[in-house]
């Protein structure tokens, strides 16, 4: 339909009623009070950075609620994990040592990557995700099954490889890589979901054939913020969510173990077999309750005496609830949404395309997957298998983390002052005719 422009009306008389309503209608119009809307432009400004960050804040906000998360990880991991350990004949030590000992190269790692030319790793994109599917694929072959998925890869006896979590960086470097060149096309659909969209499904896919929902779902979101901070079409989005409820129902609905996690939440009863689904639920919301304001005290967990499965890594967060009370929970919730906020200075901070899918993409991939983890143990979805970031048991989930933050630190680093800025380990790409390439890091 075609619309026509409007013409003023005819000038009528201004009786009292049609003054009332004029008036009325002035004050729906008026805009937000001047105070609030001075310190709604405040919030923004100070969240986005306004300049402030070339003195080092963003830098260290994010370095600093990292290494924080990390050390909180490894001391609920030594006090979720004793006493299972204990009575498995191990060391009460056994699992945090495992736990510190990754961190401490992950955290090597970040230091190393946040010194290093971002520039430098689009050269190992498609190496990255060639691996990636290789070693997916060896998973299948050769992988170690634990509670029905087939995740896990063992290496000398001494600990499991878990490659899915090496593949959401490969994968967001890739695309990042891929979209950046394909920057002046992303208008066209066709380019925007080619071949991004196919390999992104593709290792999805890999995931889902080892029976890891909880994972996909992640690889997914990381796949749709790739797209989203490169400017893809938002009408794409529509149809994707529509294939992806589609998706999700016929995975649900062909997998018994599945449907009787859905069925169970949203019922709070047991399936027709007698399997209880919500057990780890109802126990760790036990934990949350009885936590209370400031927890029963460090290591005096009731819950981890093996009424939790898998206390020490994807219902971590309510080993912290019990222990710590309301307070531990939410000195938790603070520390990811000040890196929350910390990393989007950094992306809204970028003007090159690969440097802000890059940022974006791993900031929605470390928050959204800590957003389903505690949206998981407080009962707001069914059961999905997804470890909390930094904190959860896990030497692959936590390396590679922590890898990706030392990403976001080298592009934080850049917005720091010249006098300020950490020494850089690698000089900037050379150009083939000799001369230095000007694309900052």
């Amino acid at each position: 339909m075609v619309s026509t422009p409007t013409r003023p009306a005819a000038a009528r008389p201004r009786t009292a009623e049609t003054i009332r309503g004029a008036a009325s209608s002035t004050a729906l119009r008026r805009p937000l009070p001047a105070k609030l809307l001075r310190g709604y432009r405040r919030f923004w400004s100070a969240l986005e950075g306004s300049g402030k960050s070339r003195n080092g804040s963003t830098y260290y906000l994010i370095l600093g609620t990292t290494l924080a998360l990390t050390a909180i990880g490894i001391m609920m991991v030594l006090s979720a994990s004793s006493v299972e350990a204990i009575a498995a004949g191990e060391s009460p030590y056994s699992a945090a040592l495992k736990q510190g000992l990754f961190a401490g190269i992950g955290v090597f790692l970040m230091f190393m990557l946040s010194r290093i030319n971002v520039v430098w790793l689009k050269r190992l994109a498609w190496a990255g995700i060639i691996v990636a599917y290789g070693l997916l694929g060896l998973v299948l072959v050769i992988g170690t099954s634990v509670n029905g998925n087939k995740n896990w890869i063992e290496v000398g006896g001494f600990f499991t490889l878990q490659p899915s979590e090496a593949a959401k960086l490969a994968l967001a470097l890739w695309m990042a890589t891929v979209l950046a060149k394909k920057s002046k096309l992303i208008h066209r659909w066709q380019h925007a979901v080619i071949p991004v969209v196919p390999v992104a499904l593709g290792i999805i896919g890999l995931v889902l054939a080892g029976n890891d929902l909880g994972t996909g779902m992640i690889i997914m979101m990381v796949m749709a913020a790739a797209l989203f901070f490169a400017g893809v079409r938002l009408y794409l989005f529509g149809f994707a969510a529509v294939a992806g409820v589609i998706a999700t129902a016929v995975m649900a609905m062909t997998s018994s173990n599945r449907m009787c996690r859905i069925t169970s939440w949203w019922t709070g009863q047991s399936c027709g077999d007698g399997t209880d689904a919500n057990y780890q639920s109802t126990n760790g919301l036990y934990g949350l309750a009885s936590g209370g304001w400031f927890g029963v005290g460090l290591g005096q967990s009731r819950q981890k005496y093996s009424w939790i499965p898998e206390a020490h890594n994807d219902f971590i967060f309510a080993i912290i609830g019990e222990e710590l009370g309301l307070v531990g929970t939410v000195v938790v919730l603070i520390l990811f949404a000040i890196l929350g906020a910390a990393i989007y200075r950094v992306v809204v901070a970028q003007e090159d395309l690969f440097h802000r899918v890059l940022a974006g993409t791993i900031m929605v991939w470390l928050l959204g997957q800590a957003t389903v983890n505690m949206a998981v143990v407080t009962g707001l979805v069914p059961v999905i298998g997804v470890p909390l970031p930094f904190i959860s048991y896990g030497g692959s989930a936590l390396l590679m983390s922590l890898c990706a933050i030392g990403v976001v630190l080298s592009l934080a680093r850049v917005q720091m002052a010249p006098n300020l800025r950490p020494r850089k380990l690698l000089p900037p790409l050379r150009k083939p005719g000799g001369k230095k390439s000007r694309t900052k890091a």
